[in-house]
Parts: C-alpha cells; sequence; structure tokens
C-alpha cells in the first residue's frame, strides 16, 4: 500500500492525489459555500505525474481520498542510451533504467547526481 487517506478540506495547492489510480499534483483547489440542505464541495483541478493529463474532480470537503506517498531520491547517472538513462541510486545503489523526460534531453551527463521520484512503484526524473 503506497498511499494514505485524507480529507479533501486538508488538501492544499502543489501537492499530490489520486485520481483515477493516477497520482496527480493539485494545480488549483476552489472550495464552494454550503448550501440549505448540503455541504460545502470542493473542484479540484490536477495534473498527471506521469501522463501529464489534466484531470477534475468535485468532492464533498469531508470525503476522504487517496493520497499517494511520495518518495523523493537522489541518483547518479550512470551511462545515456538513445532515449535512455541508467541510474544507480546513492542510498541503495541500486541500479535501473528510465525514459528521459522531454525537458532533460541534452543536459544529462554520465557522472551527474539527479533527483527521481518513486509514486505508485512508478519512477520518474525530477531535477537535473
Amino acid at each position: 500500500m503506497s498511499w494514505t487517506q485524507q480529507e479533501v478540506r486538508e488538501l492544499k495547492e502543489g501537492r499530490y492525489m489520486l485520481i483515477d489510480g493516477e497520482p496527480c499534483k493539485i494545480i488549483n483547489i476552489s472550495t464552494s459555500k454550503p448550501g440549505k440542505h448540503g455541504e460545502a464541495k470542493s473542484n479540484i483541478d490536477a495534473v498527471g505525474i506521469f501522463d501529464n493529463r489534466k484531470r477534475s474532480i468535485v468532492h464533498p470537503v469531508k470525503h476522504k481520498v487517496q493520497v499517494p506517498m511520495i518518495d523523493k531520491r537522489k541518483a547518479q547517472v550512470l551511462s545515456i542510451t538513445g532515449d535512455e538513462v541508467q541510474l544507480m541510486d546513492l542510498e541503495t545503489y541500486e541500479t535501473f533504467q528510465l525514459p528521459i523526460p522531454e525537458e532533460y534531453k541534452g543536459q544529462l551527463n554520465s557522472g551527474e547526481e539527479i533527483m527521481y521520484m518513486i509514486a505508485m512503484d512508478r519512477r520518474k526524473i525530477t531535477k537535473v
């Protein structure tokens, strides 16, 4: 289990949540006032971490949602092969391969340290 539960009213912009099983970064939250017989609702706009798709969802503020456990780590670039890079985690010394994101193509060099994140058993390069 790589997620926890949190109420919608505890979420903030820049944090993460799961929408349709996909970890997403929250870019906007707007909350309406409670009605005569209802309760306040939040409209959440988020962007998928791995697929960059925009998603919107509406929930009551007391509704519990899933929040992914995000692990940010450092790794060293071992080699670059085409559109993939081989990395070694600097804590566990585990080696693995990741695709190079479009914004970092041509910026990676062997021996450099980079930041990457692990969310829902998937990895992505976040900073060079």
